[in-house]
């Protein structure tokens, strides 16, 4: 049977998680010979630092979003009323990057034949929310570090994407880039102590105000202790909200803002810290980090205990909303002593799930029997 031309779509005006999955999912149909292409917002620049290999990228209203008889379209990020008329006739598939935690929801997660989860986290929380059209396996992901840049160290970035609507925002965009300017001038050195961070964009459904305002009291009794956070806040809002939560650290901390290459920020810690769990829908991050050789702290819930193993991979500890933050400090006292070390030459068999090869086997898969229901829809 000839296979089917997967349109994806991916709107999206700023790089996130499921920007870089859109390009490791793009890879990986075509490296499993199903013919693919994209499309995206014309406007968005991020799209040229993320590797999607031989795979065609088109904008939107560029003559590259008709879909032809028999195409099935897979959409990655949320599209408007107008655009989802686009689909009418087509076999939908809905990529859900994103845990439901209350009502809202994109609108495609209702519109899509069957919703594809990047975790059984986010299959549970599509259940629990009324969306029955679940594929029962999730995909996961890949830690792809690719994204066509390297830096022996992290540099100096935008620190929060700028709401042009908000003259607050535009002010301090200013501000922001005449201090980068001068702090590009000082390149990141690790400090000494222990090192540990952030690698992920600081919006609010991390929470990570609320974890660091239970962690930052146990941190301040651990004076060897320096946070480092890569990566651009979703507003200035977002921004004060993490700063006025680590604020008690003073020059213990610092921003660094957006990272081209990523792995380099990773490298540059001792062990990363995730954010809260419950509107987390894969922890990629926690991924790419362990692959980049950086062991990962973080709470014992679904996602992150779905995809890490303790004492291998890094440490799982207690939520500190429920314990106050003492199985956190147990940890942070065990590594900063030596009495506690991940195996993390084991972790190689833990992370094989997430490579590359395993993750194009599992779209492979479910692709193939997307395909035979769309057939058989159509036919109908």
């Amino acid at each position: 049977m000839k296979r089917p031309t997967i349109v994806q779509f991916n709107l999206s005006p700023t790089l996130g998680g499921a920007e870089v999955y859109t390009a490791f999912f793009s890879r990986a149909l075509a490296a499993r010979g199903w013919p693919t292409r994209v499309v995206v917002n014309a406007a968005a620049r991020f799209w040229n630092d993320l590797d999607l290999g031989d795979v065609r990228r088109g904008s939107w209203g560029a003559g590259t979003t008709a879909l032809r008889n028999g195409d099935i379209a897979v959409i990655h990020a949320p599209l408007s009323a107008v655009s989802l008329e686009v689909l009418d006739g087509h076999y939908a598939v809905g990529l859900a990057h994103q845990a439901l935690y209350d009502a809202t929801r994109p609108a495609y997660y209702d519109r899509a034949d069957v919703l594809l989860a990047v975790s059984r986290h986010v299959i549970a929380t599509l259940q629990q929310h009324g969306l029955n059209r679940v594929h029962p396996s999730p995909l996961y992901g890949v830690a792809d570090l690719d994204r066509g840049t390297r830096t022996a160290v992290p540099a100096q970035g935008p620190l929060f994407d700028v709401d042009a609507r908000k003259p607050r925002d535009r002010i301090f965009a200013a501000l922001d880039r005449a201090r980068a300017t001068m702090a590009a001038r000082r390149p990141y050195e690790r400090r000494p102590g222990l090192t540990l961070g952030v690698v992920s964009r600081l919006a609010p459904l991390k929470q990570f105000p609320a974890l660091f305002e239970r962690l930052v009291p146990i941190l301040t009794r651990h004076p060897r202790v320096n946070l480092e956070f890569f990566g651009v806040a979703i507003g200035y809002k977002s921004l004060t909200a993490v700063r006025r939560a680590v604020a008690p650290l003073g020059e213990r901390v610092r921003f660094w803002g957006h990272q081209r290459d990523v792995a380099s920020a990773y490298r540059a810690l001792d062990y990363l810290l995730t954010g809260l769990p419950e509107r987390e829908a894969l922890g990629l991050n926690a991924i790419e980090s362990c692959v980049a050789g950086t062991p990962v702290l973080a709470i014992a819930a679904q996602p992150f205990a779905e995809t890490m193993k303790d004492g291998v991979t890094g440490f799982l500890y207690t939520d500190p909303r429920r314990d106050g933050g003492q199985d956190f400090e147990r940890v942070l006292a065990g590594i900063e002593s030596g009495a506690l070390h991940p195996d993390f030459a084991a972790a190689a068999v833990h992370l094989q799930p997430f490579s590359f090869e395993r993750f194009a086997e599992r779209v492979d898969t479910v692709m193939e029997e997307l395909a035979a229901s769309a057939a058989r829809q159509e036919a109908d």
